[in-house]
């Protein structure tokens, strides 16, 4: 149960639209590999796994299966199975006849379909729930049962579209163990669309989708530490930014000069980019980077986010960094404090695109990591 999915240039316009919902799009999730497509509504998520599924035709562009196009082959015949938001279950069925279910449509006679539906359900572990019906079963159980269905298909490539997305905080993260589990015994490959950072973060890769355009594919981390392009920092927020420009590897604005790490490739107008874990607040009289006032202090999951508004940032403009700190942190607003910067391994840089890099470009749509703020400071007021 393992495959290679390429999506090659996909190019995608609904019917009457103006604008294309997916432009040139190349994506690969590896045999073995988990890869989550991450963007805020009306990215083009949910459109992307519909053309991989061949539930939507592109307007150009491939759809591979380990190097072969599926293109032209059915949906029912492409070997991939998809996990939609709503369970789905056949309300008629029992929970063990619904994971069978792929089987018996085989031609899979009915005591084999239901023993290898049973090792499945055990996987998920609702093996003792086999005799219930779906309306007899909690939300967080009927999803567990349709993902056993999906996986007892024994397809090469597993698609999920935000198949947790209605659960509350405790069920989604017990999914999310699970789909871990999954993983360490069967090594399926799966594509996930989501707009959950959390969630993004079980896949081995993440392609940031913005607008139809994948501005990165990476790990994760690569994400929270360099990324790729503006939108895609204020998607993954936390960071602070301050606009400057970059020559021969160094930042220079109105608070100095910062080298940034080799592989930092913006030049020119730029926006230096720091997390705000990065950044300690210090005494004034510690020759910090800088110094400002606190104008707001609030909680943001076990930590507090200070916000200091800097002095002497630049004529006319009002800085405005900020700072996560340790509970128990005793500045109020009006205190005065000094702002330490990281070194170069701490700072990063992308290219300003000026007007186009307006906070609207993401949205406020994307939902940002249980115990982390979503967007940052550092920006001219």
């Amino acid at each position: 149960m393992t495959a290679t999915l390429t999506l090659s240039s996909i190019t995608h316009r609904h019917p009457g639209a103006e604008h294309p919902t997916l432009v040139d799009v190349d994506l690969e999730a590896r045999t073995g590999e988990m890869v989550a497509v991450l963007g805020p509504s009306g990215s083009g998520k949910t459109t992307l796994l519909r053309v991989a599924a061949g539930l939507e035709e592109p307007e150009a562009g491939d759809v591979l299966l380990d190097g072969a196009s599926v293109l032209q082959v059915p949906t029912e015949r492409r070997d991939l199975t998809v996990m939609f938001q709503k369970p789905h279950l056949f309300p008629h069925l029992s929970v063990l006849d619904n994971v069978a279910f792929s089987d018996r449509l085989r031609g899979r006679g009915r005591s084999h379909s239901r023993a290898a539906a049973r090792r499945y359900l055990e996987l998920v572990h609702l093996g003792d729930l086999a005799r219930r019906r779906p309306q007899q079963l909690s939300g967080g159980q009927e999803q567990r049962v349709a993902l056993a269905r999906a996986l007892a298909a024994n397809r090469g490539v597993m698609l999920l579209d935000e198949p947790f997305s209605a659960l509350d905080t405790s069920l989604r993260t017990s999914m999310h163990q699970l789909l871990g589990e999954v993983r360490a015994v069967l090594d399926p490959t799966v594509v996930m669309v989501t707009h959950d950072l959390d969630e993004a973060g079980l896949a081995d890769r993440v392609a940031v989708l913005v607008r139809g355009r994948v501005e990165q594919f990476a790990p994760i981390d690569r994400l929270y530490t360099a990324p790729a392009s503006l939108a895609v920092a204020r998607l993954v927020g936390g960071f602070n930014e301050l606009p400057g420009t970059v020559a021969s590897g160094t930042h220079r604005s109105s608070l100095g000069s910062f080298p940034l790490p080799a592989d930092a490739g913006a030049r020119g107008p730029s926006m230096l980019l720091v997390r705000k874990e990065r950044l300690r607040l210090v005494p004034v009289d510690a020759h910090p980077t800088a110094t400002g006032r606190v104008v707001r202090t609030r909680q943001s999951g076990p930590h507090r986010d200070v916000t200091v508004e800097l002095e002497h940032a630049a004529q006319g403009a009002a800085l405005r960094v900020d700072v996560q700190v340790p509970l128990g942190t005793s500045l109020r607003p009006g205190d005065r404090t000094g702002v330490q910067m990281p070194s170069a391994d701490g700072v990063w840089a992308v290219d300003d695109p000026g007007a186009s890099a307006s906070p609207d470009v993401v949205g406020a749509a994307v939902r940002p990591p249980r115990q982390a703020a979503h967007g940052g400071g550092l920006t001219g007021g």
